[in-house]
């Protein structure tokens, strides 16, 4: 197994800081990844909502978006990296930064992420912080490899692992490999993370993604 990074030495990594991971995905694409439409689903709820969107590339969907919501939705675009095809305008946010990092101001109705958390070292602590920003009636929904997340010896954590997200208040669909969750929440884990290993491999998108390791 190699040695394991940090957060700060797993966002120097040439498999993170990768300029062409999700960079230019419109809508159709994240309706296509997610299996769900969060244009269509923010535009049937009352009153103004709030969408952050984790590893939003280019921007090129939330600026789609945007046209579509007619004002509707503050959308906020988080991407590490931050090579946006266009600058902020009203309406949305663009924001340079981790997920493991950065905090919105205010609690978000809908959280996205299409294919990274891949790329995150603390896949379980970004879940946390995902979880405690969502509404009392907010959505989360991602893309989400379990084989990614291993024990200290790379074995895989298995059903224990999709026990915890269970009992957290996630949903996973394995066929999918696909996370989601309703509701804000503070998950609690009984793993306890040790660092990334950034040279895992292609994963089942055929790019090259980041295992998670815990002790448990």
């Amino acid at each position: 197994m190699h040695e394991l990074l940090d957060d700060a030495g797993l966002e120097q990594s040439a498999v993170v800081a990768n300029s062409e991971m999700n960079r230019e995905r419109r809508l159709a694409g994240y309706r296509r990844e997610l299996g769900f439409d969060p244009v269509a689903w923010l535009a049937a709820r009352p009153g103004p909502q709030r969408w952050l969107d984790v590893g939003c590339g280019s921007g090129l969907a939330l600026f789609e978006a945007a046209e579509t919501l007619s004002g509707r939705a503050e959308i906020i675009g988080l991407d590490l990296v931050g090579y946006f095809r266009g600058a902020a305008r009203p309406g949305i946010e663009l924001v340079i930064g981790s997920v493991l990092d950065y905090a919105p101001d205010r609690p978000v109705d809908l959280v996205t992420g299409v294919h990274v958390l891949h790329y995150v070292g603390d896949k379980l602590g970004a879940l946390s912080r995902i979880a405690s920003w969502l509404t009392a009636d907010g959505r989360f929904t991602a893309n989400f490899d379990t084989a990614s997340v291993l024990r200290a010896d790379g074995s895989p954590m298995g059903r224990k692992l999709t026990a915890a997200l269970r009992d957290n208040g996630f949903r996973y669909d394995s066929r999918n490999r696909r996370i989601a969750r309703d509701g804000h929440g503070v998950p609690h884990w009984e793993f306890a993370y040790l660092g990334a290993d950034d040279h895992a491999g292609p994963n089942y998108t055929g790019q090259d993604g980041v295992n998670a390791h815990y002790a448990c």
